[in-house]
């Protein structure tokens, strides 16, 4: 994509991998990393992109100085605990299935840029257009033969701040994975020294590559590569990724809202008032979900019959046995919770989306995974070629601890989940007062009428 007049691409280049800690390590050869099953699934989905705003108000010549070296050879060290990261997805003709693949000389892509826009209103509150962030995360590099697994851009809004901006292909890397390398990466940064580059991660953020540990019996991995074989196939072993932006909603912005403790505490206890002691799964998750799928319900009028919101579940305590929470890829499992839509525009809709998505998080405990997954391609051509159902689906979780991120110059002032403004979901974090932040990207007219919604249903 072009940049405006706004920003200024300073430098392009590829980070690689840094030479093994010691003489006596092994050099890093030619490697693969199979795709599991919950791998494959994600194969053409779009990006995922996120933008950490970290303030810095110091003139140009201290990031050119310090802060961007220090940030690029800490990346480099950072890669060397994650190879893979570096490597390319490819889906060669004598292969099943599409695996990642990491050649000596591979690199992950990195833009430095400068900006003139105003960072304060970018990683504020304030209704930012969804296109000025956007310009903040780089591309991913994809042909039909070959996708890279990962993209950074860096950049610096002079005497004010900088962000760092990761694009991440979905089928290598589930959210814990992409906050695992981006935690490795910021303790790294912030422990370097200019006099040693040698440095180890703690034990709680080495990644684990263990692909056996994810069973596949009934060959689950191959039904999904089956699909997209016969997507625009037969034999379609293209790595093109979907294109997922919408061109009907005029343009839009990014609105951040957010649910206090005392919040989440009071809609807990108006659910309880109403359930008749009915065993609801009353979480801090189930609780926000549904009062945002009320919420946006209302205001957007849904014109749909039935209204289906799709979200997802860390697996990897939920496989038996259960595998490290280090586990580099995807372990996520898809839930989905149905409700009629002349039901949540209601007095009780808000009961209604969390008697919904009680049910489905009920599903998730009772039932196998491997069960589960086996109709997750179905369910996915089921529900996107009708037009009976409005989709809602989330982003993100206050569980990743994404305002934890240091890499030595202060915590994050601002997170942002850029690519819900192409799936439509709505973005999940933690907030500095212990509750829950939430990321929306609507038209105007629609964030106005959610703004209005969501805080009278806070105060009534």
């Amino acid at each position: 994509m072009a940049k405006p007049e706004s920003m200024k691409v300073l430098e392009a280049c590829r980070v690689a991998p840094a030479p093994p800690a010691t003489t006596t390590s092994a050099a890093a050869s030619e490697t693969s990393l199979p795709f599991t099953f919950f791998d494959v699934l994600w194969l053409r989905f779009p990006p995922v992109e996120r933008l950490f705003f970290y303030e810095f108000p110091h003139p140009p010549s201290s990031f050119f100085h310090s802060l961007l070296p220090k940030l690029k050879l800490s990346l480099s060290l950072t890669l060397r605990h994650f190879l893979p990261l570096a490597g390319n997805i490819v889906w060669p003709p004598p292969s099943p299935k599409p695996f990642i693949r990491y050649v000596p000389g591979d690199g992950v892509s990195l833009t430095v840029a400068e900006s003139n826009a105003d960072f304060n209103l970018l990683s504020g509150s304030e209704f930012p257009e969804a296109e000025e962030i956007r310009l903040l995360v780089p591309d991913l590099t994809v042909s039909d033969e070959k996708a890279s697994l990962m993209s950074l851009q860096i950049t610096l809004f002079p005497n004010s701040g900088f962000s760092i901006g990761i694009t991440t292909h979905h089928a290598t890397m589930d959210g814990k994975t992409s906050t695992l390398f981006l935690k490795s990466w910021a303790y790294l940064c912030s422990n370097i020294r200019e006099s040693s580059s040698v440095l180890s991660l703690p034990e709680n953020l080495r990644p684990s590559f263990d692909r056996s540990v994810v069973k596949d019996p009934s060959g689950i991995a191959e039904k999904f590569a089956s699909f997209w074989l016969n997507q625009g196939g037969p034999n379609n072993k293209s790595l093109m990724l979907w294109n997922m932006k919408k061109t009907d909603q005029g343009k839009l912005i990014r609105g951040t809202f957010e649910l206090l403790p005392s919040n989440i505490q009071k809609l807990k206890k108006s659910a309880e008032s109403k359930l008749n002691n009915k065993a609801i799964h009353l979480s801090t998750f189930s609780i926000t979900s549904a009062y945002l799928l009320n919420c946006l319900v209302k205001a957007e009028q849904t014109k749909h019959d039935k209204v289906l919101f799709i979200f997802s579940a860390d697996c990897r305590s939920r496989l038996d046995p259960p595998i490290p929470s280090a586990y580099f890829g995807n372990c996520i499992g898809g839930a989905k919770a149905e409700a009629e839509t002349k039901n949540l525009l209601g007095d009780d809709g808000f009961i209604v989306a969390l008697e919904a998505i009680s049910e489905a998080l009920k599903r998730l405990e009772s039932e196998e995974i491997l069960s589960l997954a086996e109709t997750w391609i179905s369910d996915m051509e089921t529900f996107g070629l009708t037009d009976t159902y409005r989709m809602f689906s989330t982003a993100g979780s206050p569980r990743f601890q994404v305002y934890s991120n240091d890499f030595g110059w202060g915590r994050p002032k601002k997170v942002e989940i850029v690519s819900i403004d192409r799936t439509g979901a709505f973005s999940l974090a933690e907030s500095s007062n212990g509750g829950i932040e939430i990321g929306l990207v609507m038209n105007r007219t629609q964030m106005e009428a959610f703004s209005a919604i969501f805080l009278k249903g806070l105060s009534s």
